[in-house]
């Protein structure tokens, strides 16, 4: 248990990043799997839109610094070729 009042603070920030970060990272597992699922369809639209809300939300969360740059990046990457395969 914490014992100063920094500590205290630090313990209940550290709690509500948490739960930020794992909301985040849910969701951006969900969007992976519809992008998935749309690329193996046939529809070339619901794919573009698939890959669109997953890289919108990859970029939101390296805002919040949930996700590093790079890893962001080398998703988009993969966003990019799950597009020119169709």
């Amino acid at each position: 248990m914490a014992n100063t009042k920094s500590a205290i603070k630090a313990a209940r920030k550290s709690a509500r990043l948490t739960i930020r970060n794992r909301m985040t990272k849910t969701r951006l597992k969900t969007l992976h799997k519809k992008l998935e699922t749309a690329a193996k369809g046939s529809d070339a639209a619901a794919t573009k839109a698939a890959a669109s809300a997953y890289a919108s939300a990859m970029d939101k969360a390296v805002k919040s610094g949930v996700v590093h740059r790079n890893v962001a990046s080398r998703a988009k990457s993969h966003v990019a070729k799950y597009l020119a395969a169709k």
